[in-house]
């Protein structure tokens, strides 16, 4: 079976073949760290991670660069109200990203570079573009001579005329065509600024991830990631960029997530409806934060609202519920039976859902039937350990590609928590049902639930 994902480029499902067997160059455009993330900044970091996770799942040895934008307007306006230096509110922002993602099951990037560390790199590629007549300085400004790379519109697939209609040029800018977009940007009085050869100033946005994509990945790579709304113009932005100065395609694939909607309505600060991770995390289980947002094709658009999280949690728990209850029946030796083969199939299910462009959404169903096929078997006088260690093994390959662990943590057991259930279990054998039930709503005051099973009670915590 052969990965196939679907390239924004092409917009069709293409077979996965990377540039070098067996290795995988993969970008993915970063935050601009000025304040706490959105869940919309969220779901492309999930996502990516994940794709990630399931290409080394896959075999291939993924080198995976994210980066941090450190420093543009929004950056410059926040650290002045904040009344902070640009780079302390930079590396603030920065820090609370990775406590933030990380929380929601999103590894470290192979690399994150920033912007005011490659400055150097920036200003040679745009040197370069302005060498080969791509850029022309005007005003202490630089910009791209859009209309000169002449498959500017393939990525977003419009039309060079159809963007003239919408362009127009801002009070102050001096551009030969209003279609031409910003290189680099001359310095206002005060503002934090690096000499170049066009004067004191800083990058565009859409250079800067040209010059990281080719200083720490290459001329062309494999994957390029990001969310939808980056399409345009900051995607066509770098294709034109790169591509006028490499004479080589940037990326043999560009990936895009869908929109993220809070209550059926898209999320924007005019309407007040932002959700930070920051703070929803306080307030939801983050591991279930991360299995909602694979719950849905990384391509569709995602809705948000408090129902859908709590349906995701139980769907979180049904699995880990069945995942638990094979664990401990494992562990009995005296009721094992004879392999079966009711099994089979699952693993290969899993794997064809995620190598069709990486659904989740039919993956996390495959893990469904699987629990549920478990908890069946379970209820069986016997069971085969072979087979209960291949549900184990099954569940955990999937807990490794989603990043969702599977498997609760049980931690050191609470001797008061054992002690309860221990009289509980003599209260209903001496037929005191009455105490036996105050003891099991005690314990579920407390968040822990009792399950009397074939093999004996078990309790969880509540998620």
């Amino acid at each position: 079976m052969s990965i196939r994902v679907y390239n924004t480029l092409t917009q069709q499902k293409e077979t996965f073949r990377p540039l070098e067997e067996g290795k995988v160059k993969m970008y993915f455009c970063g935050p601009t760290v000025y304040n706490y993330i959105h869940i919309g900044n969220a779901r492309p970091a999930i996502v990516f991670d994940m794709v990630r996770r399931y290409l080394q799942y896959r075999g291939y040895d993924v080198n995976f660069v994210s980066n941090f934008t450190d420093v543009d307007d929004k950056i410059i306006r926040a650290a002045a109200e904040a009344g902070e230096e640009v780079f302390a509110l930079t590396d603030r922002f920065i820090e609370a990203y990775h406590k933030d993602v990380g929380a929601l099951g999103v590894e470290q990037a192979d690399l994150h570079p920033r912007v005011t560390e490659t400055m150097d790199d920036i200003i040679t590629f745009i040197e370069k573009l302005e060498q080969k007549g791509y850029a022309y300085a005007s005003g202490g400004d630089v910009y791209f001579r859009t209309r000169k790379f002449d498959q500017y519109g393939k990525l977003s697939h419009q039309a060079v005329d159809e963007l003239r209609s919408g362009a127009r040029i801002e009070i102050g800018e001096h551009k030969e065509d209003p279609l031409d977009f910003t290189l680099w940007k001359a310095a206002k009085e005060g503002e934090i600024s690096w000499e170049s050869p066009w004067g004191k100033g800083r990058p565009g946005w859409h250079i800067e991830c040209s010059a990281m994509v080719k200083k720490y990945l290459g001329d062309t790579i494999d994957i390029h990631a990001g969310g939808q709304d980056l399409i345009f113009p900051h995607h066509e932005n770098e294709i034109a960029q790169s591509e006028a100065l490499n004479d080589e395609p940037m990326a043999k694939y560009w990936l895009h997530n869908g929109y993220i909607n809070i209550n059926n309505e898209k999320m924007s600060k005019s309407l007040g409806n932002f959700v930070l991770v920051h703070d929803l995390i306080k307030e939801r289980d983050p591991e279930v934060i991360r299995f909602f947002m694979l719950s849905v094709h990384y391509r569709n658009p995602i809705n948000f609202n408090a129902e859908l999280i709590d349906s995701a949690a139980q769907g979180l728990q049904r699995i880990r519920t069945a995942v638990a209850n094979a664990a401990d029946r494992l562990q009995m030796s005296t009721d094992l039976g004879e392999p079966t083969d009711r099994f089979d199939g699952y693993r290969d299910r899993f794997i064809a859902a995620m190598d069709d462009d990486f659904n989740t959404a039919n993956a996390i169903a495959v893990l469904f039937d699987l629990a549920k096929e478990t908890n069946v078997y379970l209820q069986e006088d016997n069971s085969s350990k072979q087979v209960l260690e291949d549900i184990l093994a099954l569940f955990g390959e999937a807990e490794t590609v989603l990043g969702v662990p599977l498997r609760e943590e049980q931690g050191v057991l609470d001797e008061e928590i054992e002690t309860l259930i221990e009289k509980r279990e003599a209260a209903r054998k001496d037929r005191d049902f009455q105490l036996a039930d105050q003891i099991r709503d005690d314990l579920k005051a407390q968040g822990v639930l009792l399950e009397d099973t074939p093999q004996g009670v078990r309790w969880r915590r509540q998620p």
